[in-house]
């Protein structure tokens, strides 16, 4: 039985980047942790262990870690879009997850996170990335 597809996990990854809209948050980089979760397909090649069509994890990840901790981000919903674009920027890419927590958000609660999926077989499309306030 060919294999076809591969998922590719990126776990807990701490950055810091403004995120919030009150004053505070406005100035001062907050703790975040990105979960992210690819589905991509594969070919014979990459069984063969041959670099041709592999999913550039490392690649992604930098753009991730840049894209974050250069902006500046009113709501939690337009980074979690924004890494998930990046994420799902690749042909191979199928099925994309990201999920984005905000350390102590709450006062009586570890975390607040959102998680938005993409699928590239669903109508739903991704809006190219504007710039954060």
């Amino acid at each position: 039985m060919p294999l076809t597809n591969a998922t590719i996990n990126i776990r807990n990854l701490r950055l810091r980047t403004f995120i919030g809209f009150n004053p505070d948050e406005k100035v001062k980089k907050q703790d975040i942790v990105v979960n992210i979760e690819i589905d991509y397909s594969i070919n014979q090649a990459v069984l063969e262990d041959k670099i041709g069509n592999v999913l550039d994890y490392k690649k992604i990840t930098k753009q991730v870690i840049d894209h974050v901790e250069r902006g500046h981000f009113l709501l939690l919903e337009k980074l979690v879009a924004d890494v998930l674009t990046i994420c799902s920027e690749q042909p191979s890419v199928n099925n994309a997850r990201v999920t984005i927590d905000k350390p102590h958000a709450l006062r009586f609660a570890d975390s607040v996170s959102l998680t938005l999926d993409y699928s590239r077989d669903k109508t739903n499309t991704l809006q190219p990335m504007e710039k954060a306030s």
